[in-house]
């Protein structure tokens, strides 16, 4: 993510005024209620300076004030709130069976979402269906009031880092495709930030982003659906997403669990993904890629041979959820996707594998918590939709 250093010489005064701006914002983002006092302190600010600062803020849409704040001496202070009544960002993601959007306040409010079932085709087809949708969501009355500031789309499967290319969606069958360049040609009237990324990066990065108070220090989703993977965000300012050289950081589903096992789409053989996931689970079970998988098994889980197919795959699970603990060890995990609905079908024997191993390398430390998202539609989205404000926020963006 660009640093508006990267545009801007040192004492530039128009540069400095908007590094107050964005430092101003992400305090009152993170701390919703502070005060302008509050701000100097913790910026290291004059009050003249943060005044100034505020007072474009408040006029630009970007703050409101709140109720008076007690004080323990001089003048009470206004608490200070992100304006969720102003801007919106949206954010979508395109899944293996189907497309998912949201529109978002600041604050990460969703305002509104919208879930298409259907199969993606050629990256064309899905990019002009997916404007379709995006429009109309803009178009709806709920919406008509706010100012859009820009689309974050999550996919499933590595980007580049640095460039807007999916690198390879073996799932979808889409190689080296500049997804957003199709997307655009079909919205070419939107003014606003376009950024794409990984959905499970999307993911954790939301996940993180738009958490107040207590902050992780590292967050670590791991996102069980159709495929397999994983995203590990730092809890910086803004966080920091692992990526690695070529966009391959956190494809657990691609990792080798079994040499010699049965073939993935990706090519290889044994991976993760032919243990756990949603189409190894679909093939096992006889499940056609036409009927909703959990529509198709919740109904069936008394049967044995679905009950061993679910209990390998929870185990299988688990042993991911034990390597990621151990190759990143992140403050906390939390595990998300479609599959999470199966409930303790799937999720007893995956967490019974973490619990009863996590702790063999450092018994007497403290145990990394887990958070399973039961409902997790929207949490790519919802991500990509934070994404493109941390981006106009910590950026080199003139909306502030």
């Amino acid at each position: 993510m660009p640093t508006p250093s990267s545009s801007h010489k040192a004492g530039d005064l128009h540069f400095l005024k908007r590094l107050n701006r964005s430092a101003i914002l992400e305090l009152v983002r993170r701390k919703p209620g502070v005060t302008r006092a509050d701000i100097a302190v913790k910026a290291r600010l004059t009050k003249a300076t943060v005044g100034a600062a505020i007072q474009s803020l408040l006029k630009q849409g970007w703050l409101k004030e709140g109720e008076l704040q007690k004080s323990s001496g001089g003048r009470p202070g206004r608490a200070l709130y992100l304006n969720d009544k102003h801007y919106l960002m949206l954010g979508a993601e395109v899944g293996v069976h189907g497309i998912r959007i949201v529109a978002c306040a600041l604050s990460g409010q969703v305002l509104a979402s919208h879930h298409v079932r259907l199969s993606p085709t050629t990256p064309e087809a899905t990019a002009e269906l997916l404007a379709t949708q995006l429009k109309a969501m803009l178009e709806s009355a709920k919406l008509a009031k706010y100012t859009p500031l820009g689309i974050g789309v999550a996919l499933p499967g590595p980007v580049a880092p640095g460039e807007p290319i999916i690198r390879l969606a073996p799932n979808l069958g889409w190689q080296d495709v500049r997804f957003l360049d199709f997307l655009q040609a079909n919205l070419p009237s939107f003014n606003g930030i376009w950024l794409m990324d990984n959905e499970a990066k999307s993911a954790a990065f939301g996940e993180i982003y738009f958490r107040t108070g207590k902050i992780p220090e590292s967050l670590a989703y791991i996102s069980a659906g159709t495929g397999i993977g994983s995203g590990m965000v730092e809890g910086s300012h803004p966080p920091l997403v692992r990526r690695g050289t070529q966009g391959l950081a956190g494809e657990i589903g691609h990792t080798i669990m079994q040499p010699g096992g049965l073939y993935c789409h990706c090519g290889n053989r044994g991976c993760a993904e032919t243990l756990v996931s949603g189409w190894s689970i679909r093939a096992k079970l006889g499940v056609s890629e036409e009927e909703d998988l959990l529509e198709a098994l919740l109904p069936r889980l008394n049967e044995p041979n679905v009950q061993a197919v679910i209990h390998q795959a929870g185990e299988a699970l688990g042993i991911l959820l034990l390597n990621v603990h151990h190759a990143l060890n992140p403050s906390e995990l939390v595990l998300g996707g479609s599959l999470t609905q199966l409930g303790s079908s799937l999720m007893e024997p995956a967490l019974n594998y973490f619990k009863a191993h996590q702790n063999r390398l450092a018994s007497h430390s403290h145990r990394v918590p887990i958070r399973i998202i039961e409902d997790s539609t929207f949490v790519s989205a919802r991500g990509a939709a934070a994404q493109v404000l941390a981006h106009i926020i910590h950026g080199s963006s003139e909306l502030i």
